[in-house]
């Protein structure tokens, strides 16, 4: 095909410094200030190993998808990956993956903003939705802007959350010194299995990261600044993860923190910042969680927006969506169409088992990826290949801790998608 029939590429306007805020602007929120008391719950003080595990995981993931997008820098990640080095059966599921998990995960996140601000103000929660609404509405118009000024909105979001868990630290790490034994102890309380459950649920509060090689299109010099990115993203997220869990569990024990994910528009740092620090320290959680959540909202309305444009250019989702704006810095339609339908899920107002779905599909989303990085050529790689081996065997181990009823419904959900490529595929032979 000549280079004239090739579609509208997007702006590369993205470097190390852009891109990892990215990365961090999409981890750090629901994982931080909601699943890791849902974590919690299961492994008792041992949910800090599996936020270990997971880490190591994600790693291995995240190196396999650095250098794939580093030697096929387009929208799409692992959507077009599965094309590109496996077969279309294969990126078709990678896709439909993303985006079922991360449209009901953008709806949590504008459903969790809207409680975290309305508890905040004092406000009824019976504005909880049309806040929500509201907040999908401008994330959307923020995205429309182009990748420039979501960047800058994105930096902004980052600032306050890391500089509100930081005050979450601080406040807590007194009494975890002197109180840490006592509530940390006896660490392995859970069994194995419910310590690999709550692996698994831990992943998905990394995978983030994902969103930078989805936005590889946007990366200038992709070779270098994905993979750059990427790595200093996990490191730091990694680390921020173990030091907010340890001092968590070590100020109030693990029952505490656990609790605290049933209770009405609380966030489990929330209660935890509260029971140590007072009013004030709660309302500098709840600000860095409003934040957090936008930040989640913004990345995945960008993700999912990305991942739709690439499934347009193939003709696995209506052609039209493939469409750029004037400036070729958004793909509009793709991010009208996105936003909509994160709306339409936030209409519901309940999606309480989106969390574990989501572990589900992105583990097998992320399957695909290190199986299509076992396909790099030697040239190509970056990595050794046991990362690649590594990442997969891990994934799809994981992917079956969840609760039986979730891994059901997402191979039926597979299936069907399946189902609607192959009839897709033989209409438009």
């Amino acid at each position: 095909m000549s280079v004239t029939n090739s579609p509208p590429q997007l702006q590369r306007e993205l470097g190390v410094f852009g891109a990892t805020l990215m990365g961090l602007g999409s981890i750090v929120g629901t994982g931080v200030f909601v699943s890791i008391g849902i974590a919690a719950g299961i492994a008792g003080p041992s949910v800090i190993l599996a936020v270990a595990i997971g880490a190591i995981v994600a790693t291995c993931n995240g190196l396999n998808s650095a250098q794939l997008a580093a030697n096929h820098p387009v929208s799409g990640g692992s959507y077009e990956y599965g094309y590109k080095y496996l077969t279309p059966a294969f990126g078709f599921t990678a896709g439909w993956m993303f985006l079922v998990a991360k449209t009901a995960s953008a709806a949590t996140a504008a459903l969790g903003f809207a409680g975290y601000l309305l508890n905040l103000l004092g406000v009824s929660s019976g504005w909880t939705i049309p806040i929500a609404v509201l907040a999908v509405l401008i994330m959307t118009v923020v995205v429309l802007s182009g990748i420039k000024r979501s960047n800058l909105v994105n930096i902004l979001i980052v600032t306050a959350t890391l500089l509100s868990l930081f005050v979450f630290i601080v406040i807590c790490l007194p009494r975890a010194a002197t109180q840490g034994v006592n509530n940390l102890t006896p660490f392995f309380s859970s069994s194995w299995g419910d310590i690999l459950h709550a692996s698994a649920l831990m992943f998905v509060a990394y995978t983030g990261y994902g969103r930078i090689a989805t936005m590889g299109e946007e990366a200038r010099s992709p070779r270098e600044t994905i993979p750059k990115a990427m790595i200093v993203c996990l490191l730091l997220t990694m680390l921020l993860y173990i030091t907010v869990a340890t001092v968590g569990i070590g100020a109030v024990g693990v029952e505490t923190l656990a609790n605290a994910v049933g209770q009405s528009k609380a966030a489990p740092l929330e209660v935890v910042a509260r029971s140590v620090g007072g009013t004030g320290a709660a309302i500098v959680l709840a600000v860095g969680a409003i934040a957090a959540m936008l930040g989640v909202l913004l990345n995945l309305i960008l993700g999912l927006s990305r991942v739709l444009l690439a499934m347009g250019r193939r003709g696995d989702a209506p052609r039209f969506l493939a469409r750029l704006n004037q400036r070729q810095t958004a793909p509009h339609i793709a991010v009208i169409v996105v936003g909509i339908a994160i709306a339409l899920l936030v209409l519901l107002g309940n999606v309480k088992t989106t969390w574990s779905f989501s572990a589900f599909s992105v583990l097998i989303y992320y399957a695909i990826t290190n199986f299509a990085a076992l396909q790099l050529s030697t040239a190509e790689r970056l990595y050794p290949m046991w990362i690649g081996w590594v990442g997969l065997l891990s994934c799809l181990f994981l992917a079956f801790w969840v609760e039986s009823s979730i891994w059901k419904v997402g191979l039926g959900l597979i299936l069907a998608g399946l189902v609607w490529h192959q009839i897709r595929r033989s209409l438009h032979k």
